[in-house]
């Protein structure tokens, strides 16, 4: 048994029996058993007791042992002044300033099943794939578990993107920019493509955008790879950096994108050419973005979207590929670009204009097909169905903020099973 525990039984209520006693033998009456308090003070404000035929209003302090009033410094403290229970797990010694007062003290441990506290033990202790796998059941899953887990993703998502707004002046094709460009790096080059794409001022994108050569130059030559071109294309790259090098003022910061533990396709020298494509062909790419009404159309603007024509005999710089043919975007690399950026920005551009943007926002992820990872399959494993995204997107919010973090208590499937521990 720890506090934390006992406050969770304690708010949701969940014992054997309410024919409470005090430790005295007097009956006691929880009317109210008040508030969770998750600041200093009490644990549970503005409760209501019955005792000895009389009502008594004010807060209640929950603690494992009786001793802890007297560990934990309460003694003396203002802010339990107001206190008219003292209620704990294992009743070890008297507390001489409670008694003078009249408050009682409840023990809970009787009233307590023991089998929920094995429950939770095995929560804590068990290392596998989730706290609960042997206590699992997917019919436990709440009906909107889904639904609020993907808009906490999306709320926190949010938060990040005002952030960046917030650097960027309120420039939302800034923002989209640099949001793409992480994306596009996949987590191997998700950070670097960030700070690349940072570092370039966006209205000289805006500027160069109908040129995809000079964009892909850019691109290359903040990576650091036009120093000493060996091939016909390359060169012209380097001539055209040096010349944007010149007209814009570019940073003299170089950025080295990495090539192990990727697959060819996933090479940052593929990934920046399919990024420069994706901005010369669509000429309002954030405009579409944002104001698309359908996954189609969203869909649309990534069908032609694929590495210049260099890179149909090449991976890297230097080298011909024996395996040859257009490198264009696959609908799984589309799918991670709309769920983990347009989507999130979408959802914050419209949240707090249009009352109607969370039902769109879930419906655009119904609609995308389920990401495939470790993560997922596991989940998958134990009988959950995992069909789109939403589904996909929510578990992985909540295998990160509760499985990872065993915060079980605060979870709506450990509620669940909790609460069936009868």
């Amino acid at each position: 048994m720890n506090e934390k525990l006992l406050q969770y039984l304690w708010n949701f209520k969940i014992f054997k029996s309410f024919d409470f006693k005090d430790v005295s033998g007097n009956s006691l009456e929880i009317l109210n058993f008040g508030k969770w308090n998750f600041d200093s003070g009490p644990d549970f404000l503005l409760g209501k007791i019955k005792t000895n035929n009389i009502v008594l209003a004010g807060n209640i302090e929950l603690h494992v042992k009786s001793s802890d009033y007297i560990f934990h410094q309460h003694s003396g403290n203002p802010e339990f002044e107001n206190l008219i229970l003292h209620a704990v797990f294992i009743h070890d010694v008297e507390i001489e300033e409670l008694n003078n007062k009249g408050i009682p003290t409840l023990e809970l441990k009787a009233y307590i099943d023991e089998s929920l506290l094995w429950k939770y033990e095995s929560l804590l202790k068990e290392n596998q794939f989730i706290p609960c796998a042997n206590l699992f059941q997917a019919e436990k899953v709440p009906f909107h578990f889904w639904e609020e887990s993907l808009l906490k993703k999306l709320d926190e998502k949010s938060l990040e993107i005002e952030q960046a707004l917030a650097r960027n002046k309120n420039n939302y094709e800034a923002v989209l920019f640099q949001t793409l460009a992480y994306s596009f790096g996949l987590k191997v080059n998700a950070s670097i493509f960030l700070q690349l794409a940072e570092s370039i001022d966006y209205s000289i994108i805006n500027k160069i955008r109908q040129n995809q050569v000079q964009l892909e130059a850019l691109f290359f030559g903040m990576s650091n790879w036009l120093e000493n071109p060996q091939d016909d294309h390359p060169k012209i790259w380097k001539r055209e950096f040096d010349f944007l090098k010149n007209k814009y003022q570019l940073s003299d910061l170089r950025f080295n994108p990495k090539f192990s533990k990727l697959r060819p396709p996933n090479f940052p020298t593929v990934r920046l050419s399919q990024f420069a494509c994706l901005y010369h062909v669509n000429q309002n790419l954030f405009s579409k973005l944002i104001f698309a009404k359908n996954i189609e159309e969203i869909y649309a603007l990534f069908e032609k979207i694929k590495a210049s024509e260099f890179w149909n005999n090449h991976f890297n710089f230097g080298k011909i590929s024996p395996i040859e043919g257009e490198k264009s975007l696959t609908k799984d690399f589309v799918d991670l670009i709309l769920v983990n950026a347009v989507l999130p920005l979408k959802y914050t551009y419209h949240k707090n204009s249009d009352e109607n943007i969370i039902d769109e926002i879930l419906d655009f992820y119904r609609k995308i097909a389920a990401e495939k990872n470790t993560i997922v399959t596991g989940w998958i494993n134990l009988k959950v169905k995992v069909e789109n995204a939403l589904q996909s997107q929510a578990i992985l919010y909540h295998h990160k903020h509760y499985c990872e973090k065993k915060n079980c208590l605060n979870c709506g499937i450990g509620f669940q099973l909790l609460q069936s521990h009868q």
